[in-house]
């Protein structure tokens, strides 16, 4: 079979430990070397001076778990690193059963039998991260506010059955008050504004539960791990916002398209990044989404 590279590395990536397997040619034969590394960064690039001193220049690795992230980090701009789905490696046949798996992603590399997943440049793979911890964050804060109506469902407050929004600004203040103990249903339900204050009886009744004091606490407490999450989003928003402010031509582009708004497009920016060149059609980018590595 044809050879693609001929110096060349294939990477078992473990928590704790990375499995190189490094391909080369010396006086006419093919030569193999094996070497175990640990995963502290030191040892890393010990790893990466080893791969340069034999002149490999390409290497590939499964994309495991979060693991192959920081050997990614650097050895890129040393070497050209193919993160490969594992599933694909596993769909290539003639694999034999003693061999290594450092070896076999050598040995498939070597003959050109991997396929890349698609890693975006350090730029927006750092915009990423936060677009991603944002949305994780932004999913938490839902959860809570699903714990909080269920502590109001328990003490039989209705305040979801007449609110569209319990984290509103009037349902908030009246959750705050039903926190304190201090004010009549109806009086909590004069917080109203806007179209809401149409509905103050109906609100009076819904305010008019059993709440008990574990209920209160688990309300403030509810209230509380909210306004957390909702400063925590904040922050990391106006850094995401800061980091795209050179893009801002293409968030707008974007955001003409029905459905995106800037949210979501600077979630499509982060993903993908702003250079489309790597993508030969649509189709191509539209089948990004089952090669990305590290996808949650």
């Amino acid at each position: 079979m044809q050879i693609v590279y001929e110096r060349c590395a294939g990477l078992d990536v473990h928590k704790k430990t990375v499995g190189a397997c490094l391909l080369f040619p010396e006086q006419g034969q093919q030569h193999k070397e094996r070497q175990t590394f640990s995963t502290m960064t030191p040892d890393l690039l010990r790893l990466r001076d080893w791969l340069k001193q034999h002149g490999c220049t390409h290497v590939a690795m499964e994309s495991t778990g979060v693991f192959w992230k920081p050997i990614y980090n650097l050895l890129e701009g040393h070497l050209e690193v193919m993160v490969v789905n594992a599933q694909h490696i596993k769909a290539v046949p003639g694999r034999k059963t003693d061999i290594k798996d450092a070896e076999w992603i050598a040995d498939l590399l070597q003959h050109g039998l991997l396929r890349p997943s698609f890693i975006p440049p350090s730029g927006p793979r750092t915009l990423r991260d936060l677009t991603r911890s944002r949305s994780t964050l932004i999913e938490e804060r839902s959860r809570v506010i699903a714990r909080l109506q269920k502590t109001l469902e328990d003490a039989n407050i209705k305040l979801a059955s007449v609110a569209s929004d319990v984290m509103g600004t009037s349902a908030q203040h009246m959750l705050r008050a039903l926190v304190k103990g201090e004010l009549a249903p109806s009086a909590m339900a004069d917080f109203a504004r806007g179209r809401m204050r149409a509905k103050r009886e109906q609100l009076a009744q819904a305010l008019t539960g059993h709440l008990q004091p574990h209920h209160r606490f688990l309300q403030a407490e509810h209230l509380a791990h909210i306004e957390s999450l909702e400063e925590a989003i904040d922050r990391l928003s106006a850094q995401i916002a800061q980091r795209l402010a050179p893009y801002e031509a293409i968030l707008l582009r974007l955001e003409t398209i029905p459905g995106i708004q800037r949210r979501l497009a600077e979630i499509i920016l982060a993903e993908i990044g702003p250079d489309m060149s790597r993508f030969p059609s649509a189709q191509h980018l539209a089948r990004l989404r089952r090669h990305v590595s590290g996808q949650p």
